[in-house]
């Protein structure tokens, strides 16, 4: 138990230090008609999946049942970005480092949540599949649509 609390704080506290990070980047645009622009929602995809990040991890800290699945949801939506960047179907716009960053803790929390390391409720292979759909989602409305 204090072993996923530690692992569930640090990744607490990368979340929130990545949150603020994204959130100081997004411009808040003067006048009414620039907040119905694609480009102006576009900025929100990194912090969504940070905040992911971050409801990922306050189940795996409180252990919640749905922990494996919020895992995997954020270790898919963290991982399509880059791999999207890389095919072409869009430009990202995470920084770097937040890529690198998101992509250690994306690995971390699949392994976690396939190999249901703290034993919790198991990850079902629909709920897999569910968290890939729901990625790609979110990925696609933040960059694509």
């Amino acid at each position: 138990m204090k072993k996923r609390r530690t692992i569930a704080l640090s990744l607490l506290i990368i979340g929130l230090a990545l949150s603020v990070a994204f959130l100081m980047k997004i411009d808040f645009p003067q006048g009414f008609e620039l907040y119905f622009k694609r480009e102006y929602y576009n900025q929100y995809g990194p912090l969504a999946i940070s905040i992911e990040l971050l409801i990922a991890s306050y189940y795996l800290f409180i252990g919640h049942e749905k922990t494996n699945f919020t895992l995997a949801l954020f270790g898919f939506t963290a991982l399509l970005d880059p791999l999207f960047n890389q095919i072409g179907l869009f430009n990202s716009i995470v920084p770097m480092y937040g890529t690198i960053i998101l992509a250690i803790c994306a690995v971390l929390c699949l392994w976690m949540a396939f190999s249901n390391t703290f034993k919790l409720k198991r990850l079902s292979s629909l709920g897999a599949l569910f968290s890939v759909v729901l990625g790609v989602i979110v990925e696609l409305f933040f960059n694509y649509l």
